[in-house]
């Protein structure tokens, strides 16, 4: 498969920069298994589930991962804090005229200083002088790191608006975006309903925004995030699995934790590691049965991911209906339910 296999035409007007007034008032495009497409409201996500369904979330929590300051030298720096390493050692990417030098410091707003330690890949190791740690740094002094498709800066609604109500677990540099569309409300008639929740956990990294970069897809490398699915969400799983039920992803993010949690044996297993899991069209799902997600960039592993999921031609076509009925696109954007196609990986 190639790259240009997975791309799609999208007028920059529909990418939204900003969110909503109300979470769940966004629109929901639906694909059924068995064929069929509708247009819908995310509120009206109750009416796609079922009694014995598992609705699993991802549960990290976005952090103030973006920081600003300057060389020794006077030049300019950005930081976006990839992972923090025992409170004052981070793993960061940095954006500058010149990549800076293993031993110099770097200023940063409210008076920290980092020093540069080395370079792993396209981060730098980062260590802080003094008593702070970097968690309080980012509190005090850190933004809400945007995507790059959203062009302003960040605002103080970015700090609620750009993260789940249900986030817990801080670590992630990107929002599980399809969890946005969430409300108290909505999450109160879901269990109305008598569909049960669990959680899972993914800390989304930078690497979610790199592009693709080899013409035939199976070349391509995906980064490393940490991830953990808890005993009691692979005991739900296993129980609503048993019983008929079906277990419905909330995100990519949720998805890939689910599959890469089993992909020894089939069955999930219970634990925490790092994921490079790559899903494209071909690939065999063992866990999740139904998604939901927001729409991807053009050409994106995300893209890749929901075209295995579904069909390509399938979530293309829909996808080029997304476009044609004015649908919003991306983080701050409209959503997808999909049900996992049993011909999934089909060109």
């Amino acid at each position: 498969m190639y790259l240009s296999d997975f791309q799609y035409e999208l007028p920059q007007e529909l990418i939204a920069q900003e969110p909503l007034s109300e979470r769940a008032a966004s629109r929901l495009l639906t694909l059924h298994a068995q064929g069929g497409r509708e247009d819908r409201r995310f509120r009206e996500l109750p009416e796609l589930l079922r009694e014995n369904d598992l609705l699993v979330f991802n549960d990290t929590r976005v952090i103030p991962a973006r920081l600003y300051g300057r060389k020794e030298s006077g030049g300019r720096v950005e930081l976006l804090i990839e992972r923090v390493h025992e409170g004052r050692t981070a793993l960061a990417l940095v954006r500058a005229s010149k990549s800076p030098k293993p031993g110099s410091l770097l200023l940063l707003e409210g008076g920290a200083q980092a020093e540069v330690i080395d370079r792993e890949g396209d981060a730098f190791r980062l260590r802080l002088a003094g008593d702070e740690d970097w968690w309080s740094v980012m509190e005090r002094w850190g933004h809400m790191p945007l995507p790059p498709y959203i062009q302003r800066a960040d605002r103080v609604v970015d700090r609620e608006r750009y993260q789940t109500v249900y986030a817990r677990n801080p670590g992630a540099v990107a929002a599980p975006t399809a969890g946005l569309h969430f409300d108290e409300p909505l999450l109160e008639r879901i269990r109305e309903r008598g569909v049960e929740t669990a959680r899972v956990t993914l800390h989304v990294g930078a690497g979610t925004f790199q592009p693709v970069r080899c013409d035939r897809i199976e070349e391509h490398r995906m980064h490393s995030e940490w991830y953990e699915v808890p005993e009691e969400t692979a005991e739900a799983v296993a129980c609503h699995r048993s019983c008929g039920g079906r277990i419905v992803a909330v995100g990519t993010t949720s998805l890939r934790a689910l599959e890469s949690a089993a992909t020894g044996g089939g069955e999930l297993v219970a634990g925490w590691g790092e994921t490079t899991l790559f899903i494209y069209p071909g690939y065999r799902f063992r866990v999740v049965d139904a998604l939901v997600t927001n729409f991807h960039l053009p050409g994106s592993t995300l893209l890749m991911l929901v075209c295995a999921f579904s069909g390509r031609e399938r979530v293309l076509e829909a996808y080029r209906h997304a476009v044609q009925a004015g649908y919003r696109f991306f983080s701050y954007g409209d959503a997808m339910f999909l049900e996992r196609r049993e011909a999934d990986g089909a060109i």
